[in-house]
């Protein structure tokens, strides 16, 4: 991983837990598999504990590393570093992606409940006129009560999400066409068509990972489908959202969005997005952030004393569900 992400992740607590579990140099942090010290390394690790920033564990680096049979990941996704190789070879890989699914979620719901209640735009109008208002007047649409709630993906974020908003009176649908309307009913909600979802909602949230299926899912058609006023929210990926079309809706002031992620990542600087009332962009911080990485960095401990002690991993990573995974 990256000098900052063992850093930020893995602190001194930790790192004393994993030299109790394992044989390790807490001072070698790899970024790059091909150089003398990391060669040397390789060829008696076993493990390795991954995180942000590790380089693609390819053919010649596996070859380098001949005692390698775990992986244990302290972020999320593990697409930019395991290989069909490691597949191929037999590698355990284990991911962090389950404590990630957390803020994330908590994120969303956060948003889900000051969206319905109109609390941007309630804020923004009594900072500039700084009066008493009827709100009720002015907003009568506001409010959580009896509301409806989309969910793009039942993926494990999306099941976080829905599970977090049980509590509430919300009606919450769901598209997932790998979830049939039993399971949706079981998760707590209802199974309904992609359109359905987006023509039926008054807040849409994306949790679809990006696939060549999924890239610009969210099309303009079903941006337009949208009703007056109601609210996207994308913790995602920016590209599985048309994002010119979004910000056509959002500036013209039809739709309100709430975007963690865009395309790109970090927009231009004369982006319309930044200064638009209808729109809430924060730089993708939905996921672990400062304290919240030693959540990261638990589950990652908890999984290597599962390989240490000799039980299977409880949050593998499955190789024949990454085509529609993150």
């Amino acid at each position: 991983m990256a000098e900052r992400s063992a850093r930020q992740v893995l602190g001194p607590a930790s790192l004393d837990r994993l030299i109790d579990l394992l044989d390790l140099d807490p001072g070698l942090v790899l970024d790059d598999f091909t150089t003398p010290a990391a060669r040397r390394a390789l060829a008696d690790t076993e493990l390795l504990v991954t995180g942000w920033g590790c380089p693609p564990l390819d053919r010649r680096t596996l070859d380098a590393a001949p005692r390698l049979r775990a992986v244990v990941h302290t972020a999320g996704t593990v697409r930019h570093h395991i290989t069909d190789a490691c597949w191929e070879r037999g590698i355990e890989v284990s991911s962090a992606a389950a404590a990630n699914a957390v803020p994330v979620a908590e994120y969303t719901v956060a948003m889900i409940l000051l969206s319905n209640k109109r609390v941007l735009d309630i804020a923004r109008d009594y900072r500039a006129e700084r009066r008493t208002i009827d709100w009720n007047e002015r907003y009568p649409d506001a409010g959580n009560y009896r509301r409806t709630v989309g969910i793009l993906s039942a993926s494990a974020i999306g099941r976080l999400v829905i599970e977090l908003l049980r509590p509430y009176d919300l009606d919450l649908l769901l598209y997932d066409p790998y979830v049939t309307a039993q399971e949706a009913k079981e998760l707590g909600a209802r199974q309904v068509p992609l359109r359905e979802l987006f023509a039926g909602s008054d807040v849409i949230s994306v949790h679809t990972p990006l696939l060549p299926a999924t890239q610009g899912l969210v099309s303009r058609e079903l941006l337009a489908a949208m009703p007056d006023g109601a609210t996207l929210i994308n913790t995602a990926r920016g590209a599985v959202v048309d994002q010119e079309a979004l910000t056509e809706e959002v500036v013209a002031g039809r739709i309100r969005a709430v975007l963690d992620v865009t395309v790109p990542e970090l927009l231009p600087v004369d982006s319309p997005l930044y200064d638009c009332d209808n729109a809430l962009i924060t730089p993708h911080i939905a996921g672990s952030k400062s304290g919240e990485l030693r959540r990261l960095a638990d589950l990652a401990i908890g999984e290597i004393e599962h390989y240490v002690t000799g039980h299977p991993f409880a949050h593998p990573v499955r190789p024949e569900i990454l085509d529609r995974s993150a």
